[in-house]
Formats: C-alpha cells, sequence, structure tokens
C-alpha cells in the first residue's frame, strides 16, 4: 500500500510505524513514507516482486533532500537472486544517497542479519520480544537514535558476530527460557556511554544461506573493543546454552490422547503445530495432527488455519449448512506432514476471511485469509482457508463462528505468537512437531547452502 494508506490504516497500531510516527511527531520531522509490504514466509522472493516494491524507494530517494532514511524490515528475506534481500536494499538505497546520510534499520529478531547489512546501516534495532508486542516501541527506539545522528549527536554504526548455529536453541522465545536474562545484560549494557542499541536475533533456520542463524547486534559510537564484548559475552551464551531446550515437541499421537482426556473445566487446552507454521515458511496445510486428533473422536475443538484453496472453492458451491465429503489438505508437500485426508462434515460458515485483530500483536490490524469456511467433522470445526496466516488472535477464530474460549481442545498453527492472546484463556499448552517443513528434526531437511559444520546438523 502507498505510504499515506499505510499511515491511516496502521499508524496507530503496534507496528514499527506507528513508533516511527510518534518520534516525528514528537521531534517536528516532515516524513514521507513511501510504501508499506509485507508477505508470510513462502519461496524466494522473484525479482519482479522485488523490483515492484523497491523501486518507489530509489525513486523517491533519486528525488528528495532527506537528513535521513527509516526502513522497516525482517531481516531473513530470500531473492531469486540473491540470499540477501534486505542487503540488497541498502545496497541500492545507499547507489543513491551515497556514504554518509544516516540510515536506520528495524529488524525482526528472526533475522539472518548479514555483515552487508551493517556495513549499509548505521542503526539496527531489533525487538526485543517474542511474541512480538514491542513493535511500537522499537520504532520509537530507531527513530529516537535516528534523530539523534541526525542532529549530529551522535555517529552510530552497529558491528555484528554470530556463532555456528541455524537458529538460537529456542527459536528465541522471550517468554521464557535464556532469553529473559540475556535480554535484562542487553538492556543494562545499552545504559553505558557510547552504547546505543543491543539486539539478540534468533536467526531463522528455514532460509537455506551461508550467512544463516542467530547473531547479536551492537549499535554503538566510538572504539570497537567494547562494544565486540558485549556482543561476544551474549552470543557465546546461545552457544554456549545450545542443548537446553525448553520446548517439549510432542508427538500428534501424545498431543491426541492428553486432548482425548482433557478436562474443559481446566480451561481450553491449546495444541500448538510448531512445524506447520505458515509463520515461519510452512504450508500449513499438512494434515498429520488434524488426522490424529479426528481419530480420537474429540467434541467442542477446533482446528486451524488449514490452507486449501482448492477445497475451499469445493466447499463454497455447497451452502451453509450442506453435508459433504471433500479430501483436505496435505497438497503440498506430502512428505512433510502428512497428504490429503477425506472428511465427511457440516458447513458452518462460509465467506469473505477478512479479520480485524483485537489482541496484543494484531490489535487494530486487518488480516485477510481469503475465501474461508468452516466445516464441522465430527466435533471438531476446521477453519479452511485461501491465504496462509499463523494464528496470533483470538478474532482468527471468532470471526468465523469458532468461540475458542468455549472449546475444550483448540488446535492451531503457530510457533510461539499465539501464545500472547491463547495464553490468557488455555488451561495448558502443548507444542507438538507434526513433521512439516518447519520441523526442528533439521536432519530431515535437503540444505544446501549453509555453512557447514554448523549446530545442530553436525557435531562440534
Amino acid at each position: 500500500m502507498t505510504g499515506e494508506q499505510a499511515i491511516a490504516e496502521r499508524g496507530r497500531q503496534n507496528t514499527e510505524l506507528a513508533g516511527m510516527l510518534d518520534v516525528a511527531g514528537d521531534r517536528g520531522w516532515q516524513v514521507e513514507h513511501v510504501i508499506s509490504a509485507c508477505a508470510g514466509p513462502s519461496g524466494r522472493v522473484t525479482r519482479v516482486a522485488f523490483d515492484t516494491i523497491v523501486d518507489p524507494l530509489i525513486v523517491a530517494a533519486e528525488k528528495g533532500d532527506y537528513d535521513g532514511v527509516l526502513l522497516m524490515l525482517h531481516g531473513a528475506m530470500v531473492t531469486e537472486f540473491c540470499e540477501d534481500g534486505e542487503g540488497e536494499i541498502l545496497n541500492r538505497i545507499r547507489a543513491v544517497i551515497g556514504p554518509n546520510l544516516p540510515i536506520a534499520v528495524t529488524l525482526d529478531p528472526h533475522a539472518n542479519v548479514t555483515q552487508n547489512m551493517c556495513d549499509k546501516a548505521n542503526i539496527l534495532v531489533s525487538f526485543t520480544s517474542y511474541p512480538h508486542v514491542d513493535m511500537r516501541t522499537t520504532g520509537r527506539r530507531a527513530a529516537e537514535l535516528l534523530h539523534q545522528t541526525m542532529q549530529g549527536e551522535i555517529t552510530p554504526r552497529t558491528l555484528c558476530v554470530r556463532r555456528p548455529m541455524l537458529e538460537e536453541v529456542n527459536g528465541g522465545r522471550t517468554d521464557i527460557g535464556p532469553m529473559i536474562e540475556r535480554h535484562t545484560i542487553a538492556r543494562a549494557y545499552e545504559t553505558c556511554r557510547n552504547i546505543f542499541a543491543v539486539s539478540i536475533n534468533g536467526g531463522f533456520a528455514s532460509s537455506d544461506i551461508l550467512e544463516v542463524g542467530p547473531t547479536v547486534l551492537v549499535t554503538y559510537q566510538g572504539e570497537d573493543e567494547r562494544p565486540m564484548m558485549i556482543a561476544n559475552e551474549l552470543a557465546d551464551d546461545i552457544w554456549n546454552r545450545r542443548n537446553e531446550v525448553i520446548n517439549d515437541y510432542m508427538s500428534v499421537q501424545d498431543a491426541a490422547d492428553i486432548a482425548a482426556g482433557w478436562d474443559i473445566s481446566d480451561g481450553p487446552l491449546v495444541i500448538a503445530d510448531y512445524a506447520d507454521n505458515p509463520g515461519a515458511g510452512a504450508y500449513a496445510d499438512s494434515t498429520a495432527l488434524l488426522a490424529s486428533l479426528l481419530a480420537a473422536n474429540l467434541t467442542d475443538a477446533c482446528f486451524g488455519p488449514l490452507v486449501d484453496a482448492k477445497a475451499v472453492q469445493v466447499l463454497s458451491k455447497s451452502s451453509v449448512g450442506e453435508q459433504v465429503q471433500i479430501s483436505i489438505g496435505g497438497n503440498t508437500a506430502p512428505d512433510f506432514g502428512g497428504g490429503p485426508i477425506t472428511v465427511d462434515g457440516k458447513i458452518m460458515w462460509q465467506g469473505a476471511g477478512l479479520v480485524m485483530g483485537d489482541g496484543p500483536i494484531l490489535g487494530g490490524l486487518e488480516r485477510d485469509y481469503g475465501p474461508t469456511v468452516v466445516l464441522r467433522v465430527g466435533g471438531m470445526d476446521i477453519l479452511i482457508v485461501t491465504i496462509a496466516d499463523q494464528m496470533r488472535d483470538l478474532q482468527q477464530f471468532r470471526t468465523f463462528g469458532i468461540d475458542p474460549e468455549k472449546m475444550r481442545v483448540v488446535a492451531l498453527k503457530s510457533m510461539q505468537h499465539f501464545r500472547a492472546a491463547f495464553e490468557p484463556i488455555a488451561g495448558k499448552i502443548i507444542v507438538c512437531d507434526s513433521g512439516a517443513l518447519c520441523t526442528t528434526r533439521y536432519n530431515l531437511l535437503p540444505y544446501k547452502n549453509v555453512p557447514r559444520p554448523i549446530f545442530p546438523l553436525d557435531e562440534i
């Protein structure tokens, strides 16, 4: 969407854009926001798509007379022509604005940060929470540092250190585990003179690239010795604690067994399919968990989202209330998470999949599942959608007539973001590995480009 439209739709929510606008108002900036675009992790970004999004930035840079640039990026983009999408954006902008105009960048902590990104940007600041509930705060932090740079008060640069790992062993969780202590240390170091930001990135293991994995960034000015010590201290902790796993990944059968005996009086049992999370690049159409739950003959249960555009199209030819038999799921990569299953069910809801979130992450933000159907199979309501989007908000069920608070079992496709909205209603949360594309059993995945040796593929 264009800059003005993005400001209207996203400028007051939990977004980096909103944080930047907060600072712009306080500091009297004149802002030109060029473009906002987003997509869930998937395959490599095509050159046409990349150029379509980036070209307006270059045109604006060529025409404008700016004091600074702030980019709100993810950090793990891979294109069909290069491994470092964000680095390529920075290369193109630097080629126009020259070496001296300051650039600040916000990042998702699942960024695979490259050396080129640090060379081309002065300031890099990552979210500090996973689930990401501090996106607006991060926008403010980066914008404030950019303001100080534009005013000539500081002259920042950013260094990066990494360890030979595919990702931080717990995926960067900040609600429990070692990341809590690391971020406490990072915030303390940020109070030191000339240390402006310390960012801890868990990495993005779904990217088969050379510069993959967890990184620690320090944005600073002055001598390198102290910032490098800080970065190495935190990176060493990530490496030394690489075997401390806090997630207990159940099999789909074990998850189904627990679901079968769950007492609703304790609150809903929430089952997260970690491996089929579309927010990490999985196809969200695996059926292994769904098949196990259906075999358990659950009542008062829901499941979603299952991405199957073909099934939605077929079901849309029938009416709400009709009984149908249909094959669902498992179309994309049946070897990862299970193939299609045939079910008999009743159509409970159908229509456009527009959702307005109201939770900690998606509050006030709209998401679009595309054409959507709810199919009740036995005692389970299955949310079948056209466009992949991981479960992060209760409204992603409620919009379609499913109230997760009243369910005995809620099964969803997400790794961690779901916790912000679902943990408050859950009697218990369990996480399973269905064997889908984002399985933590990395030895099952056909890596070709990551450096070797690397943990956990190799014993190092």
